[in-house]
């Protein structure tokens, strides 16, 4: 059974970062399954309020966040028995940050039920990921006055965010290790495309340039919208919509038929002070 795994950025939700304003259903849950069945659909939500930027933005908190991500999945693979099932990620901008540092905790971590989320690992879909860490505070900034709170958000938290690049360029080093250590040797590569806006937002522009969702050696593409719309799709014959899905159905098609059969079936994780995964009947969201 393969696993597509959902993860929002900053000022995101779990599902609607992934709901277009004009669908009731997040797109996970309502154009996905017709398109790549056989796969269970997870969603990951964290609290990323307005309220708590002064502290979301430390590279504290995403590693906090990263853990959080690698416990829960790790904990829901073990229920039900699934430790063995292929990954495939789909992150939103900084949600992309949270999923490499949450790889590379994995892939150093003694217990091996936690290690096995790295060695399970697929495939990444980065959708605006700032992979170029010098800017990335200037790209918070622009995040914040693209949504009107800059005045909510004070210079020592940007400050804050400048200090922190160093630590998340050093996390974004080895999880770049990793990848390469997973290329070069007997088992599958990490698959990896970087999606890019090519709109400017009404206020602040573009948040993400492209040159800075992009990483060498991989592919990258263009999605015909801005920095918070890139995720949004209300139609199966949206161009965005259909690059993803061609992606992800490549990786499936390369995968063993063992491993590419599967159910398909929705979860979503519930955000709260702590994370925990929630179980629920397919086609659902909790």
């Amino acid at each position: 059974m393969l696993s597509v795994v959902f993860i929002h950025g900053l000022t995101g939700h779990r599902e609607n970062t992934w709901t277009s304003p004009t669908a009731t259903d997040p797109w996970p849950k309502s154009l996905l399954p017709a398109r790549i069945s056989n796969v269970r659909v997870l969603t990951f939500g964290y609290d990323a309020t307005i309220a708590d930027w002064r502290s979301i933005l430390s590279n504290n908190i995403v590693g906090n966040h990263a853990q959080d991500l690698l416990n829960a999945l790790a904990d829901l693979r073990g229920e039900d028995d699934s430790n063995a099932r292929p990954i495939i990620f789909v992150c939103h901008s900084i949600g992309g940050l949270v999923c490499e540092y949450a790889l590379v905790s994995s892939s150093q971590h003694p217990e091996k039920h936690l290690r096995a989320v790295s060695q399970s690992t697929k495939g990444i879909i980065f959708l605006g990921t700032p992979h170029h860490s010098p800017g990335l505070a200037v790209r918070a900034e622009r995040l914040c006055g693209s949504i009107g709170i800059l005045w909510q958000v004070d210079l020592s938290t940007i400050r804050v965010l400048r200090q922190d690049s160093e630590v998340l360029s050093r996390t974004q080093d080895s999880f770049h290790t990793m990848i390469q250590s997973r290329n070069s040797g007997d088992r599958r590569p990490v698959e990896i495309t970087c999606f890019y806006e090519e709109l400017l937002t009404s206020t602040v522009g573009i948040i993400v340039p492209q040159e800075s969702a992009m990483l060498p050696g991989y592919r990258s593409i263009g999605i015909r919208s801005n920095h918070q719309d890139m995720t949004k799709f209300a139609s199966p014959e949206e161009a965005g919509f259909m690059a993803i899905c061609a992606e992800i159905q490549r990786w499936v098609k390369e995968m063993s038929p063992l491993t590419a059969v599967c159910e398909a079936g929705f979860r979503g994780h519930r955000s709260s002070q702590t994370f925990q995964w929630r179980g629920g009947e397919t086609n659902s969201i909790l």
